[in-house]
């Protein structure tokens, strides 16, 4: 680790560590407040290789207590905009974005055993499991850490009603303290008879994930340092599945290299299992397999993933399999994916409107190709708003807005013959800036890399 690299390590440890207090440590032992300062996770740091390969990239670190303070302002003001009293959040991601803490992430997300409040005046509360909420020692947003009242049937069985009334009540009484008489809360999910209980305390829940996307929507500049950082990250890992790819291997054999290179690289998960070869690329979206590839197919795979930082790299690439040349039809394909991703990056300004995206896209004729789910979509987290429809779609499920400097979206593009063979599917990430789109993924979208 290089000096520089180490001093900023340093120096973020010593800005949380002794900040908490004893309640957010569990016993107040040691052992507890080591685990929640030094020996955190997210203080200390991504580690190797991935310092070095930031620095030798000249990348930045994001000053992670500004990022988790920005994003915890941008919550507040939409909260307040949306006239909600505060909010209550159960899906990790919405929780990481608030209180930027971790604990199971995927686990949680089917059983309701952590949650997190923010009060409109920016007061900050998180439930964890049983025996962890030291786990939160290192995050200055959060004011209250308190042990979950679980409502899962699998953690409370046929006690579920009981349990979830004292969930409940307790939910009520923070409403009652922190909101001011604003009765108004906002939820992302509830695990259980959760909305009726609320309802039946005068609460009025309302819809969380319309405020959470839309504080999600515009980046810091904390968040873009750190969404640099994860897809150079993911591009590393995906050199390194590039490198790997040889004729017999199975295809879950070769998206293993990039699970490994994600979490070597202090990544977190790869939310889907995108990855196909030959005949299995059209149509697209089938998931990885035991099928072997051969000499001269194409391979086709979809990044999805959650990396450094928690933050997404959502970026797709199409590769040639071995040493032959590409067929005319390989080449044809690939020509066609690529002029439309060229073309329709050029779109991504500010002012423009999710409607002129839609119908001013370049799209191959759909009578003859297939085509992909969207044009482009949000990323940040994880895919986010905006989704940005087809326009045979637009009248079913098109919704209008504008782009500002600020968001980040993806270019999608796939195109496989309707009447058989291979496709391929090609993805960058954008940031929209005042001057225009920045791609911020940088490998080569050729079919030999």
């Amino acid at each position: 680790m290089s000096k520089r690299i180490a001093s900023n390590l340093r120096s973020a440890i010593e800005r949380h560590a002794g900040s908490q207090e004893v309640q957010r440590i569990g016993d107040g032992t040691p052992e507890f407040i080591r685990a929640a300062n030094e020996g955190h996770h997210l203080n200390i740091g991504p580690g190797e290789p991935c310092l070095s390969e930031w620095e030798d990239a000249g990348l930045s670190l994001p000053d992670l207590p500004v990022m988790r303070q920005y994003r915890l302002d941008r919550l507040v003001t939409k909260l307040q905009e949306f006239d909600y009293g505060g909010i209550l959040l159960f899906d990790p991601l919405n929780v990481r974005y608030a209180t930027d803490t971790t604990n199971m992430q995927l686990w949680v997300m089917h059983n309701g055993a952590r949650y997190a409040y923010v009060s409109a005046d920016g007061h900050v509360i998180v439930w964890d499991y049983t025996n962890t909420e030291f786990l939160n020692g290192h995050s200055h947003v959060i004011d209250e850490v308190r042990p979950a009242v679980s409502v899962s049937y699998f953690l409370c069985g046929s006690r579920y009603q009981e349990i979830a009334g004292r969930w409940a009540d307790e939910i009520g009484s923070v409403v009652r303290q922190h909101q001011r008489g604003n009765s108004r809360l906002a939820v992302d999910v509830l695990h259980g008879p959760g909305h009726q209980l609320l309802a039946g305390l005068g609460i009025e829940v309302g819809f969380g994930y319309e405020v959470m996307e839309e504080a999600r929507r515009i980046k810091g500049s904390e968040e873009i340092k750190a969404m640099r950082c994860a897809i150079h990250a993911c591009e590393m890992s995906m050199e390194e599945l590039k490198q790997a790819v040889r004729p017999g291997m199975t295809e879950r054999e070769v998206w293993s290299v990039l699970h490994a290179g994600n979490i070597r690289r202090a990544g977190e998960w790869i939310e889907t299992q995108l990855l196909a070869s030959g005949p299995r690329t059209n149509p697209w979206m089938q998931e990885a397999s035991s099928r072997s590839i051969e000499q001269g197919e194409l391979l086709a795979y979809d990044t999805d993933l959650v990396g450094a930082y928690g933050m997404m790299c959502d970026v797709s690439r199409t590769l040639l399999v071995g040493d032959k040349r590409p067929s005319p039809e390989q080449v044809n394909l690939h020509s066609i994916a690529s002029d439309v991703l060229a073309a329709n990056f050029e779109l991504l300004v500010p002012g423009q409107s999710f409607g002129d995206l839609t119908h001013h896209a370049m799209l191959p004729d759909p009578d003859t190709y297939r085509h992909y789910s969207c044009l482009f979509h949000g990323v940040g987290q994880c895919d986010e708003f905006p989704d940005i429809v087809m326009p045979a779609s637009w009248n079913d499920f098109g919704y209008d807005g504008t782009l500002e400097a600020g968001m980040v979206l993806t270019v999608e593009s796939f195109v496989g013959r309707r009447d058989g063979g291979e496709g391929v599917k090609l993805e960058i990430q954008v940031l929209i800036t005042e001057n225009g789109p920045e791609r911020l993924d940088f490998s080569s979208l050729e079919l030999s890399g």
